[in-house]
Order: structure tokens, then C-alpha cells, then sequence
């Protein structure tokens, strides 16, 4: 049977070999993998993803039939031209994006870009890079599947009509240059919502009690010494005041201990199923450290590269090829014992983007060539897919509970008495604690104890945490909202946006009582611990959190996760062909459109985000904070008055939703006149780029160790100095003229600075920016102001723009 499987592949090979094929693929790695399998008839080029997408001008989307308009982007025309010319030249054409519904898509804007006729044209698919992967689609081409192309042509669509209509009205309502997403809003809704449920957060304090016992071998406890063994327990119940606490540590005092009961439990523990795109991009974050974004980039490294299946899937299922080698290799390192081959069953609603859970491509590849992070990032998926196959963990969980009065400690243990997948890989999970249970030592019922020490310890219920990316996905994925192509776009995105910051949290100290029961006394002391100590958490921005509530208020429905989830589900009904996707684009349109024109017509006094905080006491002005241009801002005094009101930035470590009347008073004390320095006046500020030292007519940047508020006339002038240094540095020439000329290496290249403007210097004259003289300089000068290059010539231009 697999002589003939060869004799086929080899008589359909040589075939093709009498013809001209031309592969396409959407990437330029993945095009590099597979034109080592294939023979020197076979030409494989890229596409470099999408050829063609919804006009960038406008909605890109007939208002009427909802139908989408193409284009081909500029920087995709000399792309397009280049496959032009191979698809001339060759006989056969094979489409082999990716098998999800982007990659259909793509391949169906390369048919009608290309002018390549359906019929002769092969589409072909596969979840791993490899030869015999390549080789068995290339036996079994298929016709493009219209169903997932209208899958992904209906999420594109729809998803241009909230980002195209709901933009405009942020821009209008809350601040210029804001957009907003179906799936983004809702992911920063769930940011905000926790952050408010943080905020709102009150903790209840209560005492835990633990205790250590000893018992004797052989003897009383007092006099066996060094041979008696230790047993640490903990108490059923938590008291809520520290008078409770402490009446009960005296009564311990004349207590008798004893065994109570002794429980003995055989617990076995399976392993995880192999990874998805959630669960992959979960555990990448917790156990290496790195971001949803980063785990899909190294990913698709990885795929592109032959070494994983398509890391894109909802599914945790294995080949049989897969669980065969899989078996071979658990046998062969670790013995038959260890060896449990089993199919996981996806649970996942609308789990249908790919057939296989995310693995090695070859089981028996335990490490790759490659960066440090793709080789730890694939050795993570190598450990959860062969774990999988491993036999259960078995343990014994031992129980004993100590009678104490009215209660009873309770000591917990457990041994691993086989290993099982344990000896590869551990889970992780966001609310790890620090281990298993540990060993106890033999005992049994009635066995008596003498208590050595107890501990009633103050501690605090805990407010929800905040997401990470990790845990964000993980939320997503619950509530049905997106799919694996979705989840890191989505997280990125609102961070670019600046509605979401990943950001660390110092915490803070926070005192504890501590009652100790020892030798027959109770000592009470007062211990100090850091709290609220985060790292990498998602934190929802001022401005995220005004569009959220904007958007709540105006758009619930597309806020809603409910709703949310059931557009996926439509999706998922259009790729199956069990619905129609124009019928159900405008079923969302008729109901959307209206409330879009209702909203940026309605004529309110409503002001998103605005809140008076009270009256300042000296001028008697209302006092406000709300979203300006530029932020978040203070304002001093009502708009449209005859005197303007004065404005100031929020500071970053201040909350446009809990800054106090106090707070923002301080924020007037800018700009601060601090002295004078070399005869001129420094001030310090705060901008829009963030503080600033002022003096001499320039600006130089406060480093973010130095506080604006508290800044002395001596560190100023360290700060002026240094940043002069760095300039200075930076010089390339001066040119003693009227006005001045200095010519100086920027960030970009060499540029002449002239009476407080600066010009960029053409290409041609970099190398010899030392030499010029003054009248080349001016000469660039004036070709620059008529050009309307300078910075004030643009500003006249947007002026120019806003009164047309």
C-alpha cells in the first residue's frame, strides 16, 4: 500500500514536471520553506499577504448594497505586477494560503486580481509546512470555499462600518483622532469594568490561625527533643475581630490535642489538552514572559519555518500520525508506563478554524534551530503536546484534623506516588499559589500532639485582579468574543490607541497584627507587607475610560457582549453556508445607521467625561476635569466667557474619574519661575509632551526622576547644561551670521537650524553638511519656505484647511 501511495506521488510529480507551476503563498518565509520540497518545476512566490482591501478613501462600502469596494494598495501594485508576469508564464496556478477564512480570502482576491480563471486554478491547504503535507494537498486540490471567503468579507465589512461611522463621532463628542472597533470597544470595556470594580473595592480584614504541632516518636512530646517531627495546620474557621482572635489563642493555652480522624485519597491528575491560540498565547505569557503579540509572531516563525502546525485554531485535536509518534517518543525516553495516548474533544463554540491543535510538526524534534525566544517558545509547545499523551499524575492526598474546642485545625499533604506527565510539563494559572500540599508525617487517630506554637495573623480579603493580556484573552474567549485571528490585533490595538496602558504598580505598605502563642504567652506585634504590587497588568487610560462610557451610553448594543458574541456566531453560521452574509450585513446596517444619525445630531448640553470639581476659593471660577485636545485635562473658568479659561495637563499619577479640587489647583502653580541664569528667566512647565525647563527661548525636557512641582533653580540649570552638552555634541557647524546658522545631526540626519526653525537638508548635501557655506545654507533656507516646508508654513496650511 505505501509502494503504491509513492508510485502515485511520483507519477502525479513527474507530470507536473512536463508543466509550468506556479505556487503562490501569502509569505515570503513560508514560500522559501516549501520551495524546498518541491521540485525546480514548481516556481513558489509571495504575496505578502492581502493584494487587495476595502478603499481607503471613504467608507469602502456601497451605503446601499452594503457591497464591499476594492482596491489594490500602492504598495501592493509592484507585487501584483510581478505575479502578473508569473501567472503569464506558468501552466498550472496553486493558491496555497493559509486554510483559515483570512487565508481563502486572500486567495480569492488573487483570482480576481490575477485574472486567474476559478476553474483551472488549485486551491490547496495544509496545517503543517511539511513534505509529505505539501505533497498530499498538491494530490488533492480543491475549488476556493465561497463560504469562509463571505465569512471574512461580512467581519471586514461589518467591521468598516462601526470603525467608519462611530470615528467620526468621537471625534465630534470627545476628542479629535479617536476611533473605535466592535471587538476593541468591548475588550476595553472589560478593562474599565474591572478597574471600576478595583476602585470600588472595600476589604474586609479577619485573622487566620495556624498552628505547628509536634508529636513524639516513642515517647511524650516534652521529652522527646530532636526526635519529635513537625505538623502545620490551619484552623476552620476565621475570626473577625482581634479580641476574638486572641480569646481564642488563650484558650489554647489549657487545650489537649489529639488526632481527630485520619483520610487517605488516591487523586489522579490529567494533563492539559494541547495547546490552542488562547490557551498557547496564556501560557507563553505566564511562564515566559512574553506578550500575546510577541507568542503570534514567534508562532508564525515557527509555522513558516516547517517546525508547528498553524498556530491560528480552536481545536485540540491530534493526528493519528501525530498520537503514533507521540507514543514512540514517550516510550523510548521515559517508558511504556508513562505512555496514556488520548483525543481531546474541542468545547470551544464555532471551533472550526483549522483541524489540529497547535504541535510540533515531528515529535521526535525536541529543539530547533533558531532565536532564544522561538526555541523556548517552541520547546513550551513541544513539553504541553507530548504531556498530553503522558499517563495521570498519581498522588495520595492525606487529611488530618486536630479537635481544638468549638473547631478544628485541619493539615492537608500530598505525595506524588507517580509522576506521570508531571515529569514533563506543569500547567500554570494566573491564580497559582506557591505549590502542592506538603508530605506529612505518619500518624493515627488519637495520636496525642502538643501544640508548639500559634499564629492569629491579620489578613484582608483581596480585590478582583486586573488583566492581563493573558487572562484579557482568556476573557474573550469565554465570552465568544473574537476568534484566534482576533485576539492579538485586538489587545494590541487598544494599547496603540492609548485606551489601554501595560503598565507596573508599586503597591503599598500596608501594617498587620500579628498574635503569637508560644511557651505559654501571647506576643503581639505590628508587621508591615507591600500590597497592590502589579506587573504587566492592563490599565484602562482616562481617555478609555470616556469612550467606554460614551460609547455605553449612546451604542449599547454594540457594547454588549451578548451581542458581541452572537455577530461571531453569524460568522461562524456564514462560513458554514447556513446563512446568508449581504442578508446579514444589512440586517446590522438598518438597525446601526439610525442611531449613528441620531447621535451626531442631537443637540446636548451633555460634555463626555466633563466633571466640576468645585469653586476655586481665590477667583471664585468653577474648576473642571475632562478630555482636551491634547489629554486629559484641568480647566479654570467657563468657556465662551470674555476672559479664557486656563488650562493644565493631569498629570499621569493623577485619574481624570477621582482627582480632587486640591489636586488640581496645584496644576495652576505652572509654569513656575524658579530664577535666573546667565540673564535670562527659568521657568518649569508642563506641555504636551510633558515637563519642561524654559530658558533663553528653548525648551529641554525634564527626565521623568524629576518632579515639575518640586524642582530647584540648581537642578534646572544641571538639566539645562547636560541637554546643552548633548547638543553640542550633536553640532556639525556653526556659521557666525544674522541670524545665526548651525548645522546639526538629528535623528534623522544632518538639518540647519536658523532663527528658531529648523530644515531638513536634501540627501545630496549630507555627506558634505561640514563644508556648506552660508549661502548654500540660505539657499536651502528659501528653497524650503517656498516650498512651504517649515514648520510655520504647515501650520498655515491647517489653519488654511479648518476655515475651508
Amino acid at each position: 500500500m505505501m509502494n503504491r501511495t509513492r508510485d502515485t506521488r511520483s507519477a502525479l510529480l513527474n507530470v507536473h514536471k512536463m508543466q509550468s507551476n506556479l505556487v503562490i503563498v501569502e509569505s515570503p518565509a513560508k514560500a522559501k520553506t516549501i520551495e524546498k520540497f518541491l521540485g525546480k518545476d514548481y516556481k513558489v512566490m509571495s504575496s505578502y499577504g492581502h493584494v487587495r482591501d476595502l478603499k481607503k478613501k471613504g467608507l469602502g462600502v456601497d451605503e446601499t448594497t452594503l457591497a464591499p469596494d476594492y482596491e489594490v494598495p500602492d504598495d501592493k501594485a509592484k507585487i501584483v505586477r510581478d505575479l502578473k508576469k508569473a501567472v503569464d508564464g506558468a501552466n498550472t496556478v496553486w493558491l496555497a494560503s493559509d486554510e483559515d477564512r483570512e487565508g481563502e480570502a486572500i486567495s480569492w482576491h488573487l483570482c480576481a486580481v490575477l485574472g486567474l480563471d476559478e476553474s483551472k486554478t488549485r486551491r490547496i491547504v495544509f496545517h503543517e509546512i511539511t513534505k509529505t503535507a505539501i505533497l498530499s494537498a498538491i494530490e488533492s486540490p480543491r475549488t476556493l470555499d465561497m463560504n469562509l471567503v463571505n465569512a471574512q468579507q461580512a467581519r471586514r465589512v461589518l467591521d468598516r462600518i462601526v470603525g467608519f461611522r462611530l470615528s467620526p463621532i468621537l471625534w465630534r463628542k470627545v476628542k479629535p483622532q479617536l476611533s473605535a472597533g466592535r471587538v476593541q470597544s468591548v475588550a476595553v470595556r472589560l478593562v474599565v469594568e474591572r478597574e471600576r470594580e478595583i476602585t470600588a473595592f472595600q476589604s474586609d480584614r479577619f485573622y487566620r490561625v495556624t498552628a505547628t504541632f509536634v508529636q513524639a516518636k516513642g515517647s511524650s512530646a516534652k521529652s522527646a527533643g530532636k526526635h519529635q517531627v513537625e505538623v502545620k495546620a490551619e484552623l476552620n474557621n476565621r475570626f473577625k475581630t482581634e479580641d476574638e482572635a486572641k480569646a481564642f489563642l488563650e484558650a489554647c493555652k489549657s487545650m489537649d490535642f489529639s488526632i481527630g480522624s485520619v483520610t487517605r485519597k488516591p487523586v489522579k491528575r490529567s494533563p492539559a489538552p494541547p495547546f490552542t491560540t488562547s490557551t498557547l498565547q496564556q501560557e507563553a505569557a505566564r511562564k515566559l514572559g512574553y506578550s500575546v503579540l510577541q507568542t503570534m509572531m514567534l508562532a508564525q516563525r515557527l509555522y513558516e519555518a516547517g517546525h508547528i502546525t498553524y498556530m491560528r485554531t480552536d481545536s485540540v485535536n491530534l493526528s493519528s500520525l501525530c498520537l503514533n509518534t507521540s507514543k514512540e517518543e514517550i516510550t523510548g525516553n521515559y517508558g511504556a508506563q508513562y505512555s496514556h495516548p488520548r483525543q481531546f474533544h474541542t468545547k470551544t463554540k464555532g471551533a472550526q478554524e483549522a483541524h489540529e491543535a497547535i504541535r510540533p510538526t515531528y515529535m521526535s524534534t525536541q529543539k530547533i534551530e533558531g532565536s532564544p525566544q522561538e526555541r523556548r517558545l517552541y520547546e513550551l509547545i513541544w513539553k504541553r503536546t507530548i504531556a498530553s499523551q503522558m499517563s495521570e499524575a498519581e498522588m495520595e492526598k492525606t487529611t488530618y484534623t486536630i479537635a481544638a474546642g468549638d473547631h478544628q485545625f485541619t493539615a492537608t499533604g500530598e505525595v506524588i506516588t507517580f509522576d506521570g506527565f508531571l515529569k514533563v510539563y506543569r500547567e500554570s494559572h494566573d491564580d497559582d499559589q506557591d505549590g502542592d500540599g506538603a508530605a506529612l508525617p505518619e500518624m493515627a487517630e488519637g495520636q496525642q500532639l502538643h501544640l508548639a506554637s500559634a499564629l492569629a495573623t491579620e489578613r484582608f480579603t483581596s480585590s478582583p485582579q486586573r488583566y492581563t493580556e493573558a487572562s484579557l484573552v482568556h476573557k474573550l474567549e469565554e465570552l465568544g468574543i473574537g476568534r484566534p485571528s482576533t485576539y492579538a490585533p485586538t489587545i494590541s490595538t487598544i494599547q496603540q490607541r492609548g485606551y489601554v496602558s501595560k503598565g507596573d504598580k508599586n503597591g503599598e505598605i500596608r501594617a498587620y497584627i500579628v498574635l503569637m502563642l508560644q511557651d505559654g504567652s501571647i506576643r503581639r506585634s505590628l508587621q508591615k507587607e507591600t500590597v497592590g504590587s502589579e506587573r504587566g497588568k492592563l490599565l484602562p487610560t482616562d481617555i478609555g475610560m470616556v469612550v467606554n462610557d460614551f460609547l455605553l451610553q449612546f451604542f449599547p448594543d454594540i457594547m454588549d457582549y451578548n451581542f458581541t458574541a452572537t455577530v461571531e456566531r453569524e460568522f461562524d453560521d456564514i462560513a458554514e453556508g447556513k446563512k446568508d452574509w449581504t442578508e446579514m450585513l444589512h440586517t446590522f446596517y438598518d438597525n446601526f445607521e439610525p442611531v449613528v444619525e441620531k447621535t451626531m445630531n442631537a443637540q446636548s448640553e451633555y460634555k463626555v467625561g466633563e466633571r466640576e470639581l468645585g469653586t476655586d476659593p481665590v477667583s471664585g471660577k468653577p474648576v473642571f476635569a475632562k478630555i482636551g485636545r491634547f489629554g486629559p485635562v484641568v480647566q479654570l473658568g467657563q468657556s465662551g466667557g470674555d476672559e479664557k479659561p486656563r488650562f493644565a495637563q493631569i498629570r499621569s499619577d493623577m485619574s481624570l474619574e477621582s482627582i480632587t479640587l486640591e489636586e488640581a489647583l496645584t496644576l495652576f502653580s505652572m509654569p513656575r519661575q524658579l530664577g535666573d541664569y546667565e540673564g535670562s528667566d527659568v521657568s518649569v512647565g508642563i506641555g504636551r509632551f510633558g515637563p519642561y525647563v524654559h530658558h533663553d527661548k528653548k525648551y529641554y525636557s525634564i527626565p521623568d526622576d524629576d518632579d515639575p512641582y518640586t524642582i530647584t533653580l540648581a537642578r534646572a540649570i544641571d538639566i539645562i547644561e547636560e541637554r546643552k552638552e548633548q547638543a553640542r555634541n550633536r553640532l556639525i557647524k556653526t556659521i557666525e551670521s544674522t541670524p545665526l546658522i548651525e548645522i546639526i545631526n538629528g535623528r534623522y540626519g544632518p538639518y540647519i537650524a536658523c532663527d528658531g526653525t529648523n530644515y531638513r537638508l536634501p540627501k545630496a548635501l549630507h555627506e558634505k553638511a561640514a563644508e556648506l557655506t552660508e549661502e548654500e545654507c540660505m539657499e536651502v533656507i528659501r528653497k524650503a519656505t517656498e516650498k512651504g516646508t517649515t514648520k510655520e508654513k504647515y501650520k498655515e496650511r491647517r489653519v488654511r484647511r479648518k476655515k475651508g
